[in-house]
């Protein structure tokens, strides 16, 4: 054994896989969790980070003095930080505004300079952090964007390190691989030595409602309709990243971000293993997944990342409380929309102000969502038409998307009541409900609440 590293980067991998108990008690199979957060950056993406580093200094693509550019939900930017600091790197990171304050705090305290852009965008609007960090590589001379979801040295990171690792650790005795989905890194490369070692083992990936994956891998087809704002990190994408091989993915089971929320905490209080909100969703995954797994088999999960990252979320009472997570009595919002057709109506973001206008009008409406091809962007209200319209009547012709107002949040059926309550302000005029399990989506407003209080 090693006993000294020469610099905290050799300290990468080899971490351990521990047999679960309590948690997985209904699975008949024994789960063992490989346990990431024992990386130098506390998660499975330091890995990755320092191969991409790696095999760009071999491509001549990063030299001495040069800055990482990245866009990262904060991990993959915590390893490409550390591996900066070693190297004498300068790094640059775009994350989303949905992202832990934990993890954007982490990577400023690396030295990186971190932009923080909006969720409810397109990958391809210029203010995504996609195309944030694509514009920035540009425009800074001596940058080098890791891009970790097109970058194939993601996959193969994990290929030559996690799959030998966890083959060595269960004496090739693995017969399925559970894993939750992002830039597809983890999934691929670990799935792809493992199944080259044992073609009967299975690799199940762990996707979020809001995120095109499932669909996708089951019918082929890219459905911008699947695409909504959902609240689980670290998993789930609204495009196809290049590191992602459907083909060695068996299936995609998604994850409710309640489920994947009291998971995460489940996972700690039952197995004394601080992780985060992927963990979490990858176990609730499994469990739902448990009638494929049987006596005398081996399933292994990945435990992503650290628990606390996620201090000012998954493990805070308010924050859980706020988004209706824990269970309480009372009227709920699948009370509230018991009785209401669930066909949402919307408007399209190239329809005329004078179209939407009409469509609100012959629906009885007092506001409406906004989508652009199927995905909803946006929404108007009444109130806000009125101050356009009287302010300037030549806009009726214009598109809708011109004066649209932020989209109304997602949550989940499971709400209560008082939490939807004071979600609904004078900025925001409803909220959609959607029950994940049966894909209906409905809208509530503030006449729903007031007549269920009277």
């Amino acid at each position: 054994m090693k006993k000294i590293s020469n610099n905290i980067l050799e300290t990468i991998g080899n971490t351990p896989l521990v047999k679960l108990n309590r948690i997985s008690k209904e699975v008949k199979a024994t789960v063992l969790a490989k346990v990431e957060t024992f990386n130098p950056g506390n998660s499975i993406k330091d890995r990755m980070a320092l191969k991409m580093v790696e095999d760009a200094e071999k491509k001549g693509l990063l030299k001495p003095g040069y800055t990482i550019i990245e866009g990262t939900s904060g991990n993959t930017g915590m390893g490409l930080a550390i591996a900066a600091i070693v190297k004498g790197y300068k790094c640059i990171f775009t994350t989303t505004d949905k992202q832990s304050k934990e993890k954007v705090d982490a990577l400023r305290a690396f030295g990186a300079e971190v932009i923080v852009c909006p969720t409810n965008v397109d990958p391809e609007d210029p203010r995504s952090y996609y195309s944030v960090s694509s514009r920035l590589e540009k425009e800074i001379p001596n940058s080098w964007k890791a891009n970790q979801y097109d970058n194939l040295s993601n996959a193969q990171a994990h290929y030559e390190s996690t799959g030998p690792e966890i083959w060595e650790q269960t004496g090739g005795k693995v017969d399925h691989l559970v894993v939750g989905v992002g830039t597809g890194g983890t999934i691929c490369g670990t799935g792809k030595f493992l199944k080259e070692k044992n073609p009967k083992l299975k690799v199940w990936g762990i996707d979020t409602y809001g995120s095109v994956f499932k669909k996708y891998k089951e019918t082929g087809i890219f459905d911008k309709n699947e695409i909504y704002p959902y609240v689980t990190e670290g998993i789930g994408e609204d495009f196809l990243p290049k590191n992602v091989d459907f083909s060695l993915i068996d299936h995609f089971e998604k994850v409710t971000d309640k489920d994947a929320a009291m998971m995460t905490r489940a996972i700690v209080r039952q197995e004394g293993i601080f992780v985060g909100n992927s963990a979490g969703s990858a176990m609730a995954g499994l469990l739902q997944l448990k009638n494929n797994f049987k006596a005398g088999e081996t399933v292994v999960v990945i435990f992503h990342d650290h628990g606390t990252r996620y201090l000012g979320k998954m493990f805070n009472d308010d924050w859980m409380r706020e988004k209706g997570y824990f269970d309480i009595k009372g009227l709920t919002a699948r009370e509230l929309v018991a009785g209401k057709k669930s066909s949402l109506v919307t408007v399209e973001s190239s329809a005329t102000i004078h179209e939407t206008v009409e469509l609100m009008s012959k629906n009885d409406f007092s506001q409406i969502p906004v989508t652009k091809q199927g995905r909803i962007v946006g929404s108007v209200t009444e109130p806000h038409l009125f101050l356009c319209l009287t302010k300037n009547p030549e806009i009726k012709n214009k598109t809708v998307e011109t004066i649209m107002q932020q989209a109304f949040p997602f949550v989940d059926i499971s709400t209560p009541i008082g939490s939807l309550s004071e979600m609904i302000t004078p900025d925001i005029h409803a909220v959609l409900v959607r029950d994940f399990k049966t894909d209906n989506t409905y809208i509530i407003t503030r006449n729903d609440i007031l007549l269920a209080y009277s």
